[in-house]
């Protein structure tokens, strides 16, 4: 991978009139000419789609947007950015961030830098390490160590962190990632893993990922998660074990 690596970030957003950084895009994008972000605006009922539309104007070569209609949910707005970046070949390679950059779009471009002829799939991890700074609630931090020991076991893998908002891959695997829509409207993150275990089997697939520690992360504040949704996780969770356990068995036939 190049220097200045030709990639595009996918962002989605609801609701984001007040909270976008709007300058960190701004500067971010100035800096890397080669950048660009597809931004997708989820039906928000604020004028977040005034704010995306400025950007967009001032950086026309750099920012692109699309509107849902209706609110189709974080996975579906990521789906469909991903594809659109796709099919009309933006970049060669396709990220997706959080619209709150709890992890910067600088770190997410410096993650792209491992990806190469081996590696098609790396993504953001928070592990707390010497020199890195991960501020996060505890009780955050606490039911995320949870959930990933599920996740861990559902896959199969030794992951330490599915749902970081910040994955980077190449576009070449995109219709196997993206191309069905997800069980799941927050933890599709899970989803890509099995895809790609489930497809390439769990050697090959775990030789294309690599997990890459934050050196920053943040905690912006209030979660777009509703809390009733605790609830519902543990049947996506019940769905996606499912599903995977099924389609590698299938794969193995």
């Amino acid at each position: 991978m190049p220097n200045s690596p030709d990639i595009v970030i996918v962002v989605p957003c609801y609701n984001e009139q007040i909270r976008l950084p709007v300058d960190n895009f701004t500067s971010f994008l100035v800096n890397h000419p080669r950048a660009k972000v597809c931004l997708v605006n989820d039906a928000s009922t604020d004028d977040t789609i005034a704010v995306l539309h400025s950007l967009q104007i001032t950086l026309p070569k750099q920012v692109f947007l699309l509107n849902n209609e209706l609110n189709l949910g974080k996975a579906e707005s990521v789906r469909k950015g991903v594809l659109y970046c796709s099919k009309n070949k933006l970049a060669p390679y396709i990220a997706y961030l959080d619209a709150d950059l709890a992890t910067s779009l600088e770190e997410c471009y410096g993650i792209g830098h491992n990806l190469d002829s081996r590696k098609s799939f790396v993504f953001a991890s928070r592990i707390l390490k010497i020199g890195s700074v991960v501020e996060r609630r505890f009780s955050r931090f606490l039911f995320g160590r949870i959930i990933a020991t599920f996740i861990s076991n559902i896959l199969d893998i030794k992951v330490y962190d599915t749902q970081c908002g910040c994955k980077v891959f190449n576009s070449e695997i995109t219709d196997l990632m993206f191309e069905k829509p997800f069980i799941s409207k927050w933890l599709f993150d899970v989803e890509l893993f099995s895809r790609i275990l489930c497809h390439y089997g769990k050697t090959e697939g775990l030789n294309m990922m690599e997990e890459i520690p934050v050196k920053q992360w943040i905690d912006q504040g209030k979660s777009k998660v509703k809390i009733t949704y605790f609830f519902r996780l543990w049947y996506d969770l019940f769905l996606i074990r499912k599903a995977h356990r099924k389609n590698m068995k299938h794969n193995l036939v």
